[in-house]
């Protein structure tokens, strides 16, 4: 996500969810935490959520090592290994000469795709929830002003496209968008990292899915705005119910292929 601190970062450092007052976030609590990431693999997150924005594209030329560096405050030397190793699982390509540098891979969809992981992909989620849930129940009583602009402008875009990729934009425009409004600066980062770990290893939801998830952040929105926590808890938690679902059908295909 562009910020005035760099391209790539950093975020505000993060805090850890509140407990939510007489809500249960019905996660699978053995999924959890979600261990922290190297340097090496957060620039690989990064990189992932700038594709998955459209600030990066493939074929599109990456900044120089330095420059991502400055941004995430690391050694180019981590830059460079993390890099490479991108390189050598396809998801980047090194070209030499004068026209040269380090690109997204042109096939940049079919590549990630090698690395689903639905299991860490549930986890990843599971913790997403956990930290929005903590963010509304923080902000439930005391909501900064116009908190809402920005969200609400991404559920009208979303409710005007039926276009694959711009509803994943979107869809993780708005994630991000929320842990700003709620977390007043303060959970960017974190949440940051879930979404990018996320858009290598989970599978991309349908746009139908996307546009059904899009009612629910209306519904977070309202009840926000009611002072709901109930209601808005409901429908963070509304989320992981079409994370399952999605799971779920994907098995029962990849059952019936195997058969």
């Amino acid at each position: 996500m562009a910020n005035s601190a760099g391209k790539f970062g950093p975020y505000p450092a993060p805090v850890p969810p509140a407990p939510v007052r007489g809500a249960g976030t019905g996660t699978n609590t053995a999924r959890l935490p979600v261990r922290h990431q190297t340097g090496a693999e957060q620039i690989r997150s990064r990189i992932a959520l700038q594709v998955r924005l459209g600030q990066l594209a493939p074929g599109e030329r990456l900044p120089d090592t330095g420059v991502i560096a400055e941004d995430l405050s690391m050694s180019e030397m981590t830059v460079r290994r993390a890099l490479e190793t991108m390189c050598q699982d396809g998801l980047l390509d090194r070209r030499r000469g004068r026209v040269g540098g380090t690109f997204v891979a042109p096939n940049w969809d079919a590549v990630v795709a090698a690395f689903r992981d639905e299991e860490q992909a549930a986890s990843l989620e599971d913790f997403l929830l956990l930290l929005e849930c903590g963010l509304v129940a923080r902000s439930a009583d005391e909501l900064p002003p116009a908190w809402d602009t920005g969200l609400r402008t991404v559920v009208d875009e979303m409710n005007a496209t039926a276009d694959h990729t711009e509803l994943l934009r979107l869809e993780t425009r708005f994630h991000l968008s929320l842990a700003e409004a709620l977390g007043h600066g303060m959970a960017g980062e974190e949440v940051a990292d879930l979404l990018g770990r996320g858009c290598l290893v989970a599978v991309a939801p349908a746009a139908a899915e996307l546009q059904e998830r899009n009612k629910h952040h209306a519904d977070l929105l309202s009840a926000l705005e009611l002072g709901r926590l109930d209601a808005a808890v409901a429908a963070v938690k509304a989320h992981q119910v079409d994370r399952v679902d999605r799971v779920d059908r994907v098995d029962r295909v990849d059952r019936v292929g195997r058969g």
